[in-house]
């Protein structure tokens, strides 16, 4: 069984002189509030695994102590009560030459305000954590240049920071996490203080950097439209608490309580919610080797008047139609030669729902779904992309 590369359980941090004492009552169920006298809890009983190469992120309102928790994960503060565990080493209490080690070969930062140093140049900013590491200079700078033109900066290498957009800044500080080459990376509300339009292309960049890096993240932030872009998992904070965590499917669809069903009520579900989620299994489909006989069989069976033909590894080859096949099948043919429809609509199975309305609206059939060797996968019916659009109910019996 692989280790996770990240472990947290049962994490408590508790700022104030009875810290202790503190957790000891919330641990017998008393509210945040109720033990304010006894010190703040920022968090509280936080247990879960980052799995390795996940993007896991976690989200809440201000105050919900999830920066408090990312500084946890890389010791910069240490719980009150609980464990952390990298890669499965217990950071609780080692040793500060020891935490500064894991900080410098296994977990890299990146800050919401940059933290870029004013007076170097890009280059030597992103090449910042391997000075640290000792690597020489040659070295570095090449692995600095390497990142910063992952991050689209080849060019700016010789500029300074006070020179670049704040976008642009915010390439250098991840550039500068990529060219530490970690295995883990801790994004503290990494794009809250850009402008919409180039927060949206640094979200993107990161899933495109992710597809080709696999890294394990662990991404704060306050804004849900951005967790359920970017996570594959998300953990929900509220007053210190994780109240869910799952993919943005489930949370989506199957909130735990009021409190976060209210909190995805306003979520761009179209940017969410994907093919995989919503596909189902066809129907009837037809084979091809099969001629026309045997796919109005199929069709007849199945009441309907139309159906996608696969060979036998189930390869897509397009659609057939009832009324040509009848005609083929009174000249005596016994081929579906001349008959398959290509089909020019079918999307991945990671398609999001905003980019398969156009498809659906052409499509004679239910939306197919294919893999890279553009396999048959599933289905998406008309029906599924409708009800997808409405908001999920709130879970009965919710108490918040």
């Amino acid at each position: 069984m692989s280790v996770s590369a990240i472990h947290a359980e049962h994490v408590y941090k508790v700022f104030g002189r009875r810290s202790a004492e503190a957790v000891r009552r919330l641990e017998e169920g008393h509210s945040r509030e109720e033990v304010r006298p006894l010190g703040t809890a920022a968090v509280a009983d936080a247990s879960f695994e980052v799995r390795s190469g996940e993007t896991f992120v976690v989200m809440g309102l201000s105050g919900s102590g999830k920066s408090t928790l990312i500084r946890m994960l890389n010791g910069l503060l240490a719980p009150t009560a609980g464990t952390i565990s990298v890669d499965g080493r217990d950071i609780s209490g080692i040793a500060p030459a020891e935490l500064r080690e894991i900080r410098r070969r296994k977990v890299s930062m990146v800050f919401q305000h940059f933290a870029l140093l004013p007076h170097r140049t890009v280059l030597d900013n992103a090449a910042y954590p391997l000075e640290i590491q000792g690597v020489d200079r040659s070295s570095r700078r090449d692995k600095a240049a390497e990142a910063l033109a992952m991050t689209g900066l080849a060019g700016w290498e010789d500029s300074l920071p006070s020179q670049l957009s704040g976008g642009m800044r915010q390439r250098v500080g991840l550039a500068r996490a990529l060219a530490a080459d970690t295995d883990i990376l801790l994004m503290d509300e990494a794009f809250s203080a850009l402008d919409p339009l180039i927060r949206r292309e640094m979200q993107d960049q990161l899933v495109e950097l992710q597809a080709n890096l696999g890294k394990t993240i662990v991404f704060i932030t306050h804004d849900l439209n951005e967790a359920m872009y970017l996570g594959d998992r998300i953990a929900v904070m509220r007053d210190g608490r994780i109240v869910q965590i799952g993919t943005a499917e489930a949370i989506l669809n199957s909130p735990a309580d009021e409190y976060v069903a209210q909190f995805v009520a306003d979520v761009d579900r179209s940017r969410v919610l994907t093919a995989s989620s919503l596909m189902t299994r066809p129907v009837v489909t037809v084979p091809l080797s099969g001629g026309p006989s045997v796919a109005l069989r199929a069709l007849r069976e199945a009441q309907v008047s139309a159906a996608y033909v696969l060979d036998r590894r189930r390869v897509l080859h397009g659609s057939v139609y009832d009324d040509e096949l009848l005609a083929a099948h009174q000249e005596g043919r016994e081929s579906l030669d001349g008959l398959v429809h290509p089909d020019s609509s079918a999307v991945g199975p990671d398609a999001p729902l905003s980019e398969m309305f156009a498809p659906a609206a052409e499509a004679r059939l239910p939306l197919a779904v294919v893999d890279e060797q553009n396999r048959l996968q599933g289905v998406v019916p008309r029906v599924a992309l409708l009800e997808a659009m409405a908001p999920a109910p709130a879970t009965e019996g919710a108490t918040r």
